[in-house]
């Protein structure tokens, strides 16, 4: 069962992860994920917590909240 996402918390997701940062992903629990360390483009971030990414690989299986874990990168990382 995906956690409850507060209001605050959602708001703090939406600073962090705003449309065009580069993340790469730590971790998911998805047969269709992609492997770690693969990057992508942030979209948003919906109403649930959940950070839909662009992957590079051309997938955009968003990053559950409190279940998978993605990082901010940067171009030089």
């Amino acid at each position: 069962m995906m956690p409850f996402i507060s209001q605050s918390a959602l708001l703090r997701l939406r600073e962090i992860y705003k449309p065009g940062t580069r993340v790469e992903l730590v971790k998911m629990d998805d047969i269709q994920a992609p492997p770690p360390g693969t990057r992508g483009t942030v979209r948003g971030v919906d109403d649930i917590g959940s950070i839909m990414v662009s992957w590079d690989t051309g997938g955009s299986l968003s990053v559950a909240y409190g279940e998978d874990v993605c990082r901010v990168v940067s171009e030089d990382d």
